[in-house]
């Protein structure tokens, strides 16, 4: 009976945790629909094959079609977050001292990521309103002027702001990490949208006669999008199992204990990371286009941060593969683990304790780090290239970097819910030993 109550409260709690994250997201999807004043949204439509559009899409749950007060998304915190990260290494001395705190540390550098969260999101959405207004012929704002593009440039920020402090929340009162749930839950709004524009592309004009092709081009789809995420779902759960020994035989530890290690030890994060970082270029490219459209210069630039080109392709898988290398060393630092295990009285087999297992550690995370960014360039270069030669639609939310965020993320999720279930568990055995313990205390 008792055991059935503990287990009633912890489903309670799970549930309750649920409720809020879809309260949150249901306000957040509610947002990407109310239109920033002074503008047009349907003028974007003359530009919806930027791949600007697409990625900023990808960070505003579609907000940026509605042009909306969450247009801008999370795109300039997760800039912000990894500016703030790469001066931690040794560049700024006095991140780095803070990256060592704690956490006294960590609320300082998130202070700082939500300073620069700010400018960057200001510059961004005066950059990108003023670039789309010249590339939609000058329809997108109703009366272009100072006042109207840092009036609108507030909102944005403020729209940014507000969906970060929704992340937030989702993330210390919710289910999930709350960044990425706010990316996921955009994703799979714009899926059914997609498929509807799939379905138009390659019916419409078909002759009855006719029909085998599209059907069999949307069967040979469902096909390959089973396969991509069966294999992303496999590789994204694929460990490696480090073999550990303890110099003296402590509680419930056996022979065959080990210390795992995800293949992908970055998770989906590299993918979040590349497609924000190539979109600040962009933005800064969209501010010029009006004065300087047929410069060599602009032309070149346009060009390498494109992910609708050769070179733009080429440029994000590399950013992926960098940031998949960056981001492991973060997730799991080998100085660190070779000085908890030191600590715990535990050693890897044939490796000596202390710096020799922190180079173990680091040779295996680079070969770790090298399958899972190959592994991430490729499912996310193989969409962009069926987009480029095929006219497949990257923004329809099926392609490699939608797919590998939505199931990286759910599978987050899944670990966290068994580990919420498995919490509950433990603590309802122990508060249920507790008593008999005492008793026989006395």
């Amino acid at each position: 009976m008792l055991k059935t109550m503990k287990n009633a409260l912890a489903v309670k709690e799970i549930r309750k945790k649920i409720l809020f994250t879809l309260g949150v997201l249901i306000v957040f999807r509610l947002g990407t629909y109310i239109t920033v004043p002074g503008i047009n949204a349907k003028a974007l439509s003359s530009v919806a094959s930027s791949g600007l559009i697409s990625i900023l899409n990808t960070f505003s749950g579609g907000g940026l079609t509605n042009y909306s007060i969450l247009a801008m998304g999370v795109s300039p915190y997760i800039t912000a977050q990894i500016i703030v990260q790469l001066l931690q290494m040794d560049i700024v001395p006095r991140f780095v001292e803070w990256s060592k705190q704690g956490e006294v540390g960590r609320r300082k550098l998130n202070q700082v990521t939500r300073y620069l969260t700010i400018v960057l999101a200001f510059i961004q959405s005066i950059g990108i309103t003023a670039g789309f207004n010249y590339l939609s012929s000058l329809n997108l704002v109703t009366d272009p002027g100072v006042k109207t593009y840092v009036t609108i440039g507030i909102i944005l920020t403020g729209g940014t702001m507000f969906t970060t402090w929704l992340g937030d929340m989702i993330t210390d009162r919710g289910f999930g990490n709350g960044i990425s749930m706010i990316i996921m839950a955009g994703i799979i709004a714009r899926v059914p949208t997609g498929i509807q524009q799939v379905y138009l592309d390659q019916f419409s004009g078909v002759e009855k006669a006719d029909l085998w092709q599209p059907i069999l081009f949307v069967v040979l789809l469902v096909v390959a999008i089973l396969i991509i995420v069966t294999f992303v779902t496999y590789v994204q759960q694929a460990t490696y199992r480090v073999p550990i020994r303890y110099t003296r035989r402590m509680a419930g530890a056996t022979d065959n204990s080990y210390l795992p290690l995800r293949v992908n030890v970055a998770g989906v994060i590299p993918v979040i990371f590349a497609s924000s970082f190539i979109a600040l270029p962009q933005t800064i490219l969209v501010a010029f286009a009006e004065n300087h459209s047929t410069d060599t210069w602009y032309k070149v630039m346009t060009n390498i941060f494109s992910t609708t080109t050769g070179a733009g392709m080429t440029l994000y898988t590399v950013l992926i593969v960098l940031f998949t290398f960056f981001y492991a060393f973060v997730q799991v630092n080998p100085e660190k683990m070779a000085e908890n295990l030191q600590k715990q009285g535990s050693y890897i087999p044939s490796v000596w304790p202390g710096l020799e297992t922190q180079r173990y550690v680091s040779r295996l995370l680079m070969r770790l780090s090298t399958v899972g960014a190959l592994f991430l360039g490729l499912v996310s270069l193989i969409p962009l290239i069926a987009s480029a030669y095929f006219g497949l639609d990257e923004s329809i939310g099926l392609g490699g970097t939608s797919l590998l965020i939505v199931i990286g993320v759910t599978l987050e999720s899944m670990r966290q819910l068994e580990g919420m279930t498995m919490k509950q568990e433990y603590v309802g055995f122990i508060r249920g030993n507790r008593p008999a313990d005492l008793d026989s205390n006395k």
